[in-house]
C-alpha cells in the first residue's frame, strides 16, 4: 500500500472513526439512560428529543402525581388538611425531584420544602382559579422561583377554596440526565485517545518500524558491517527504500568483496611477476659475469652464454607483454574489430599457421573440420587467433611427452560453432581444473620457472572469449592430456520483409 493512501486512510480514521464510535456509544448510553428514567420516574414514551427538552421531561415525570393529586382532593378534600397524607404525598414527589404546597384561603398550610427554596415560589404563585394547568402542562414561574408549577383548585370540606401546588425545581437537572452527560464526555474523551493509540500504533508499524530497520542498516554499513540482510515489511514507499537500501547494502558489499580481490590478487601479482622476473634476470647476470670474469673463453661458449641471455631477455619480454595486454583488456582498452568470419576459410588459415610453427618445434598437429562451407561466425580475427595461441603455448609449456601432440577440431553444435584444442600433456589435476581459468592462477605449486607465464594466459582467454558472447572450458586426465573447449555464436542473417 503506498504511503499517500495511508495518509488518506488515517484522514479518514481521524474523521470518521470518532464520528462513528461517539454515535454508537451515545446512542447505547441514551438508549440505556432513557429506560432508566422510565423505569424510575415510572413514565414511558421518553425519547431524546424529549430529554433533549428539559421542561417537557420534568412535566411528563409529574403527569401521574398530578393525577393523583387531582384525584384525592375531589375524592376526599378533607386528607388536603391531613399532614400525615400530605407528607407521603410529598415523599413521592420528591422522588421526582418536585414537593408539594397547600393553601387554604389566603394561608399555606403545607410547604413540602425548605422555606428558603420555596419562599420565592410561594410568592409567585397564581390565585385560585388563576392558572389554568393539566397533568402534562404547568406554569413556569422566572425570576428567583425558576420553578415548573401544576395548579389543582378544589374546595375543603367547610366550603373554603383550596389549592394544591406540585412544584418542580427546573435549575436541577434529572441526576440521570447529568449522568448521561458525563458519561457521554468521558466516551468522547475514551474514543479521542483509543483513536490516538490506534493511530500511534498504525503510524509506528507501517513508518517508524522501517525507519527504525533502515536507520539501524545505515548505521552498520556506515561501521562497515556488511553482512545483514534488510527485509521489507511492505510493499509501499518504505519497502521500496528498503529494497533500493538493500540494494545498494550488497553492491557495496560485492564491491568491498571485489576490492579484497584485487588487492590480493594484485599482491600475488607482484609476488608472481618477483619470481618470474628474478631468475631469468639472475641467469642473464649470471651468463654477463661469466663473459666478463672470461670464463667463455671460447667461441662455442661465448656463443652459448650469449644465446642464453637472449633467450632469458625474450622470456621477459614475453612475460611484460602478456601483462600489459592483460591490463589492457582487465580494464577494457582493448578495441575489438569484430567481422563476419567464414568459419572454414579462418580456422584453415589457423591450422596453416599452426602447423607451420608446431612442426618447427618437433609437435605432431591434426586438424579436423565438421563444419559446412556457408557457415559464419561475427568475431575478432586477431584476438581469437590470440585464444588458439595461448592455448595451444599452455599446452605445450607443461608437455611431458617425448612426441607431443595437438589436435585442433571445429564442430557445428546447432546455434554455435565449437573449436577443440586437444593435447597429449601430463593433464591437470582434478581439484585444480576448476581454477585454470582464473587469474594468477597457476597449478604447478613449485614455480618452476622453466614452465614461465604470470598465470593469466588462460584467463585472457576466457576474457576474450566471452567478450565474444562466448563460453569456455576444459576437460582433462592426468597422463593422458588436456583438451580446451570453446564455443562461439552462429551469425544467422535475417531476412527483412517489405
Amino acid at each position: 500500500m503506498k504511503l499517500k493512501t495511508k495518509l488518506i486512510i488515517a484522514f479518514l480514521t481521524v474523521l470518521l472513526l470518532p464520528i462513528f464510535l461517539g454515535t454508537t456509544f451515545i446512542f447505547l448510553l441514551g438508549s440505556y439512560q432513557i429506560s432508566t428514567i422510565e423505569k424510575t420516574y415510572q413514565i414511558s414514551g421518553t425519547t431524546v428529543e424529549s430529554l433533549s427538552n428539559s421542561m417537557q421531561t420534568i412535566s411528563t415525570m409529574t403527569e401521574e402525581s398530578y393525577h393523583q393529586l387531582q384525584d384525592m382532593a375531589r375524592s376526599t378534600p378533607g386528607a388536603m388538611e391531613d399532614a400525615t397524607a400530605l407528607g407521603e404525598f410529598n415523599q413521592m414527589l420528591k422522588g421526582k425531584n418536585a414537593y408539594l404546597l397547600v393553601r387554604k384561603g389566603y394561608t399555606m398550610i403545607y410547604v413540602g420544602a425548605d422555606m428558603d427554596s420555596s419562599d420565592s415560589v410561594i410568592r409567585e404563585l397564581p390565585g385560585y382559579g388563576g392558572a389554568e394547568t393539566t397533568s402534562e402542562n404547568g406554569i413556569y414561574l422566572g425570576g428567583d422561583a425558576q420553578a415548573l408549577v401544576k395548579q389543582v383548585d378544589f374546595r375543603y370540606p367547610d366550603g373554603e377554596e383550596g389549592s394544591a401546588f406540585i412544584v418542580s425545581d427546573v435549575r436541577e437537572m434529572i441526576p440521570e440526565l447529568k449522568e448521561l452527560v458525563v458519561d457521554i464526555g468521558v466516551c468522547i474523551v475514551f474514543i479521542l485517545i483509543l483513536t490516538a493509540c490506534a493511530l500511534t500504533y498504525w503510524v509506528y508499524r507501517s513508518v517508524m518500524q522501517p525507519l527504525q530497520k533502515m536507520q539501524l542498516a545505515a548505521k552498520n554499513i556506515k561501521e562497515g558491517n556488511l553482512d545483514f540482510e534488510i527485509r521489507p515489511v511492505a510493499d509501499d514507499e518504505m519497502g521500496r527504500l528498503a529494497q533500493d537500501l538493500e540494494e545498494m547494502r550488497v553492491r557495496l558489499r560485492d564491491n568491498v568483496e571485489e576490492k579484497l580481490r584485487y588487492d590480493k590478487e594484485s599482491k600475488e601479482l607482484i609476488s608472481n611477476i618477483s619470481h618470474d622476473l628474478k631468475t631469468p634476470v639472475t641467469a642473464i647476470k649470471g651468463y654477463a659475469e661469466g663473459i666478463m670474469d672470461g670464463v667463455a673463453d671460447t667461441p662455442e661458449k661465448m656463443q652459448k652464454y650469449v644465446r642464453t641471455i637472449y633467450n632469458k631477455a625474450d622470456e621477459m619480454n614475453t612475460l611484460i607483454n602478456e601483462l600489459t595486454f592483460y591490463s589492457k583488456i582487465d580494464t577494457n582498452r582493448i578495441p575489438y574489430n569484430f567481422n563476419t568470419l567464414s568459419v572454414n576459410d579462418y580456422f584453415e588459415d589457423c591450422a596453416e599457421d599452426l602447423s607451420l610453427e608446431l612442426e618447427a618445434k618437433n609437435v605432431e598437429f591434426d586438424y579436423f573440420n565438421y563444419v559446412e562451407k556457408d557457415v559464419k561466425v561475427i568475431a575478432d580475427a586477431e584476438q581469437i587467433k590470440r585464444v588458439i595461441h595461448n592455448i595451444v603455448n599452455n599446452s605445450l609449456k607443461y608437455m611431458d611427452k617425448p612426441r607431443a601432440k595437438i589436435n585442433l577440431r571445429v564442430k557445428d553444435v546447432g546455434d554455435f560453432v565449437q573449436v577443440e584444442l586437444e593435447d597429449n600433456g601430463k593433464g591437470i589435476a582434478a581439484k585444480d581444473l576448476p581454477n585454470i581459468f582464473d587469474r594468477f592462477y597457476r597449478s604447478d605449486a613449485s614455480r618452476n620457472s622453466s614452465k614461465g607465464g604470470s598465470g593469466i594466459g588462460l584467463s585472457i582467454v576466457k576474457k576474450i572469449i566471452e567478450e565474444h558472447g562466448g563460453k569456455i572450458w576444459a576437460t582433462s586426465r592426468e597422463e593422458t592430456g588436456t583438451t580446451m573447449y570453446f564455443v562461439l555464436r552462429k551469425y544467422q542473417e535475417v531476412p527483412i520483409y517489405e
